[in-house]
């Protein structure tokens, strides 16, 4: 029985779209941290930027009544609030952007692409304890100016175990190359808002 739990957890989802994404994950990490995002509160303004559109790309994600059923306390992970809380901190105030979300309000939404694009924008909260260290520098907490990257209420770890359990229990059986492409879709999405940011 253990052979085969070891079996699953290696088939699992969330196994899956991490090796299906380690490439454009790494590439992503490059790209950001070349633009020296907590070098000046102007280039961490520019950081701050990307991390709103991206989150406004899922925001309606969080309140999908069929994803909520999947991922029990989804709404809580929410982070784009805090994002415009942040700008605000800053006196930066929300860009308005050309091009539509990836994901609108009040749409019926593909359950396998959508769980691929939340698992980019909840497995980046894993990093974030790095980035708050170095935001921190910059005078910036989870009170003020970096409120996106505090944990989540429950931490970091167990936080993202319980949304990779919700992930791997998904029954999406042959979707599952969906939510792979979804996740790569993510990863494309943040890393060509880097490059205009920076």
């Amino acid at each position: 029985m253990k052979t085969l739990d070891l079996v699953s957890q290696a088939n699992s989802l969330s196994k899956r779209l991490k090796t299906e994404t380690a490439a454009q994950h790494a590439a992503l990490d490059a790209a950001i941290m070349a633009g020296r995002p907590f070098a000046s509160l102007d280039l961490y303004g520019r950081f701050l930027d990307v991390q709103r559109a991206f989150h406004r790309d899922v925001d309606a994600l969080y309140g999908d009544p069929e994803l909520i059923r999947l991922v029990p306390g989804l709404p809580a992970l929410r982070r784009l609030p805090l994002i415009v809380r942040d700008l605000a901190d800053l006196g930066l105030p929300p860009r308005e952007e050309a091009d539509a979300p990836a994901f609108a309000h009040g749409e019926t939404h593909d359950l396998a692409e959508a769980l691929g694009w939340l698992y980019v924008a909840e497995g980046s909260n894993l990093g974030a304890a790095f980035l708050l260290k170095q935001a921190a520098k910059l005078g910036l907490s989870e009170s003020f100016g970096a409120r996106h990257l505090a944990p989540a209420a429950d931490g970091r770890g167990l936080s993202w175990r319980s949304f990779a359990a919700a992930l791997d229990a998904a029954p999406l059986d042959a979707s599952a190359a969906r939510a792979a492409s979804g996740a790569q879709a993510a990863f494309a999405r943040i890393r060509s808002r880097v490059a205009k940011a920076f």
